[in-house]
């Protein structure tokens, strides 16, 4: 990869679960011009009072590097890992997609649904909406072709990730 090439990065980042973790975080970010363009934080250790915050943002891999130094020196920060250069990962996001439709567009929104195994979690005489689990770029792809039949509206809760196999944080 060139030097200035800008490409995606998926940063994982463990911390403690206490008030102004995440705004440290974002502001570290924003304070430098740094776009993050999916960001999810869970507990993920109730005992150890541990959160995990996933970070997709784009940069140069220089960019990159100084993203992931800069996080690893904040104080709460247990560990920064770049699941885009660690190895294969897994990602996920869930989108519930309002669809407003009826006659043959109501069906073929349908139609798709299933061809994309989205559910629909609600559904009117005028609408649905859908729920849709899977990667970024099946939600993008589904998301597409909902729009020419009454796409209304969208929400994602950004992208959830995990290495694969045996490697962890």
């Amino acid at each position: 990869m060139k030097e200035t090439e800008i490409s995606k990065h998926t940063i994982s980042v463990l911390v403690d679960n206490e008030s102004g973790v995440l705004a440290r975080v974002i502001g570290l970010f924003s304070g430098r011009g740094y776009n993050i363009e999916s960001l999810t934080v869970a507990e993920v250790d109730a005992d150890a009072h541990q959160s995990r915050i996933t970070v997709v943002t784009s940069g140069t891999p220089m960019v990159i590097e100084q993203i992931k130094a800069q996080l690893s020196r904040l104080v709460p920060v247990h560990k920064v890992s770049d699941l885009t250069l660690a190895g294969p990962s897994v990602e996920r996001e869930l989108a519930l997609v309002k669809v407003i439709a009826t006659g043959e567009k109501r069906v073929e929104s349908l139609r798709i649904a299933d061809i994309f195994k989205a559910r629909a979690v609600d559904a009117t005489n005028n609408s649905f909406v859908y729920e849709i689990i899977g990667s970024p770029e099946k939600i993008d792809a589904f998301i597409k072709l909902m729009a020419p039949l009454g796409l209304s509206e969208i929400s994602r809760t950004g992208v959830a990730a995990i290495s694969r196999g045996t490697l962890t944080m």
